[in-house]
C-alpha cells in the first residue's frame, strides 16, 4: 500500500547570509543588482509592489524564506511563520494562481509580528486597507477579494520556482518599485563585488548626462564606423 505523503515538509537545514552581507544590499536599486548579475535575477514583471508602493516602504533587502504552497492554498505560508528570522523576506510560490488571494492582512500582520521585512508572491493578495495598516511591504500580482484554502500539501525552506526564477531559502531578495531580484546564496559575494563596479559606471554616466551628454560614446563610434551603412 502506498504511504500517504506528508501534508507539510520542512527543510531542517535553512541557511542565511551573514549580517554584513545583508546590510550591504540595503538601499541598493534592483537595477544595479541585475547589472551586477549580468542581466539575470529579476522576477517576472507581473510581480510588482502592492499599490505601486505608494503606501509602503519602497525598498527592502533580506534573506528569502521560501514557502511552496501550490495553487489556491496557503498552508505552507502559515507554517513558514514559525521559521521567520528577523529581516527575512517570505517568498511564497502560489503556482502563479490568480483565482484567489495568496495572503491577506492577518497573514501579513503575523509575518510582521514574527520579524519579516517583506512578502513576495506570484499570486494576488486581499484586504488592501488592512495590509497598509499592518505596514509590511508586499510584492504580488494584484488584488482579489477571493479567499484561499489552507489544507496543503506544502513545504517550507526548499527551492521554489517563482516569477521565472528559482529561489532558495538564504538567497538574497532585493525589491523596490521596479520589481524583485533574487541573488543566489552562492553568488552573494560576487554580486557585492560587482555592485562596486556598477555604482562607479552609473555615477560616471549620471554625471555626463547631467553635463549634457546626448549620445553614448559607443553608439557615436558605431555610427561613424564602417559597420554602419547609410541608404539614400
Amino acid at each position: 500500500m502506498i504511504e500517504e505523503p506528508p501534508i507539510l515538509s520542512i527543510n531542517g537545514k535553512m541557511t542565511r547570509p551573514g549580517r554584513s552581507q545583508i546590510e550591504a544590499f540595503q538601499g541598493v536599486p534592483t537595477g544595479f543588482v541585475v547589472d551586477a548579475l549580468f542581466g539575470s535575477g529579476a522576477l517576472n514583471r507581473m510581480i510588482q509592489p502592492l499599490g505601486n508602493g505608494r503606501d509602503f516602504k519602497s525598498s527592502i533587502a533580506g534573506p528569502a524564506l521560501t514557502a511552496n504552497c501550490g495553487p489556491a492554498d496557503i498552508l505552507a505560508t502559515l507554517a513558514a511563520l514559525k521559521f521567520i528570522r528577523k529581516g527575512d523576506v517570505v517568498v511564497s510560490a502560489f503556482a502563479a494562481h490568480q483565482g484567489c488571494a495568496a495572503a491577506g492582512d492577518r497573514v501579513t500582520g503575523m509575518m510582521k509580528n514574527c520579524g519579516a521585512a517583506g512578502f513576495v508572491t506570484d499570486g494576488p493578495v486581499r484586504d488592501y486597507a488592512g495590509i497598509v495598516e499592518v505596514g509590511l511591504p508586499v510584492w504580488c500580482t494584484g488584488l482579489t477579494p477571493a479567499s484561499p484554502y489552507s489544507s496543503g500539501p506544502g513545504s517550507v525552506g526548499f527551492a521554489i520556482q517563482i516569477g521565472d526564477q528559482e529561489v532558495e531559502t538564504g538567497d538574497m531578495i532585493i525589491a523596490d518599485r521596479d520589481g524583485v531580484v533574487v541573488v543566489p546564496f552562492e553568488r552573494i559575494d560576487e554580486t557585492l563585488a560587482g555592485l562596486e563596479r556598477v555604482r562607479e559606471v552609473e555615477q560616471e554616466l549620471d554625471a555626463r548626462v547631467a553635463d549634457g551628454l546626448k549620445i553614448p560614446d559607443s553608439v557615436a563610434e558605431l555610427l561613424g564606423s564602417d559597420k554602419t551603412r547609410f541608404y539614400n
